[in-house]
């Protein structure tokens, strides 16, 4: 157990620190060549808005849109309501937001939750005015109401680029009627579902004019659980559903590691070839509280190895994040939506995310904002070293059973390349010695080894060259073997 212990302390401080960023340079480009999504989602800005919320800058009060768009995010998402009580996220709110959000010239995702309230997991309550419907009455009012909708957006110019048909729905919508859990888990359920979705689909492009493009969503919460994800989308897929993107919720205190989370991502990006969006994301930047209102995070036990509640910590896991859904297999990462950045504390409604938030408890703009404009470059680290330092990705990759890895050596130097598994653990030693400058190519054999997503780690010392330079320098890169 101790050994198993350490070895996940190394792969989450070391080595996966390390390698969700190393290949930042080669994949900078967006999937099919699109800009990389960097989106929030800011359902509640009008709320804090209205209630005095107010945002700053270096202490200069500012528009929240305004300052996400100047840090270097691209994308808002929206959630919308059926009738909500106080009419927050209803469509006359949604309107206004997406006009803000379009004159901005920001990107914009629709996110339909086919409720009055929350839907998530736990809850998938109809709308009260569809509740005593029929099954044929209900996926007409799903279309006529998707319709509607996507039609008033369209008449003021702010046609979401992308459309989400239901949030968080591993247990299906609109409940009872579209429910595939537990004892609902049959195919007369799933069919009943897919059909409700294929209505809302039907509604988004009998809106639509020759030319417009939208891009359609399915979103569940699972990211770092790849069994539950399998079976939903093995069972949605089964059902004929045309989608264009699978979105993701991942939130560590609820659904597993980054390693986890990486795993699940390369397996449906090939399982399913679709396009993957972390639609939803968050972490802390401290444990404080700053109202009454129970906050949803405020335990040491909630948080990451290796992510610490604090801003800097925060940056990080935004960083890591950002550069893991640019190795996703297949170039199939669209990118990711931070949630609630903008829910700080006002006197109505108070906040359970003001620690979650992009945001201090003053309403200044924190330094973790930084993560979406960053330009890394891998996270490779350097001391007086010449740039030529470098290591290539594996070739071929994935392979079955032998790949080969290449470096680079500008000056001499005592080298290590060791493979890890995917706890961390070492196990095997490719290179242990003192090298001359050079190139280099070294085969590893994973003949041995069962299939599975593995990390190699440069690491060198070098000597002073001719120009008196020393220092030291490591990289890690993954690879999966697949028997």
């Amino acid at each position: 157990m101790n050994e198993l212990r350490f070895c996940a302390i190394i792969f989450f401080i070391f080595v996966f620190d390390l390698l969700v960023q190393a290949q930042k340079l080669e994949n900078s480009s967006a999937s099919n060549n699109s800009e990389f999504i960097k989106g929030v989602d800011v359902s509640v800005l009008l709320q804090i808005e209205d209630n005095g919320g107010i945002y700053k800058e270096n202490n200069i009060p500012k528009d929240a849109l305004q300052i996400f768009k100047d840090n270097g995010l691209n994308f808002v998402r929206l959630r919308i309501w059926h009738t909500p009580a106080g009419g927050y996220n209803n469509l006359a709110k949604t309107l206004l937001m997406a006009n803000r959000i379009k004159t901005l010239g920001l990107n914009f995702l629709l996110d339909f939750h086919y409720s009055d309230t929350w839907a998530d997991p736990g809850q998938q309550s109809k709308p009260a005015a569809w509740e005593s419907l029929s099954f044929q009455d209900l996926k007409d009012s799903v279309y006529q109401y998707t319709r509607n909708v996507i039609t008033s957006l369209k008449n003021q110019n702010t046609l979401p680029d992308i459309v989400q048909f239901g949030n968080e729905i591993i247990c299906g919508m609109l409940w009872d009627d579209g429910r595939v859990c537990d004892p609902f888990n049959n195919p007369q359920q799933w069919a009943q579902l897919a059909e409700l979705i294929n209505e809302g689909i039907r509604g988004l492009n009998e809106s639509l004019d020759p030319g417009d493009t939208v891009k359609v969503m399915i979103h569940i919460d699972r990211g770092g659980d790849n069994a539950g994800s399998r079976w939903f989308f093995d069972n949605l897929n089964s059902q004929n559903v045309n989608y264009d993107i699978i979105g993701l919720s991942f939130y560590p205190w609820w659904h597993g590691t980054l390693g986890d989370l990486e795993i699940n991502l390369n397996d449906l990006a090939q399982r399913y070839d679709k396009e993957i969006i972390l639609v939803e994301t968050a972490y802390p930047w401290t444990l404080a509280w700053n109202d009454s209102t129970h906050n949803i995070i405020g335990d040491s036990s909630q948080l990451h190895i290796g992510y610490p509640a604090t801003v800097e910590g925060q940056k990080d896991f935004i960083s890591d994040l950002i550069n893991l859904m640019q190795v996703i297999s297949d170039d199939k990462g669209l990118g990711l939506f931070y949630w609630a950045p903008e829910w700080i504390s006002t006197p109505q409604p108070g906040s359970p995310w003001e620690n979650l938030a992009l945001f201090d408890f003053t309403g200044e703009l924190l330094n973790s904002i930084s993560a979406f404009d960053s330009t890394l470059s891998g996270l490779s680290s350097t001391d007086n070293l010449p740039a030529s330092f470098f290591l290539s990705q594996n070739y071929p990759n994935p392979f079955n059973p032998v790949t080969t890895i290449k470096y680079n050596l500008p000056n001499s130097s005592k080298v290590k390349l060791i493979i890890y598994d995917v706890l961390g653990c070492m196990i095997k030693y490719l290179v242990d010695e003192d090298q001359q400058k050079g190139s280099y190519e070294i085969e590893f054999d994973g003949s041995e080894f069962p299939s599975g997503l593995y990390f190699y780690r440069l690491s060198v010392s070098a000597w002073p060259g001719q120009d008196g330079l020393a220092g030291s320098y490591f990289e890690t890169r993954k690879m999966i073997l697949l028997k």
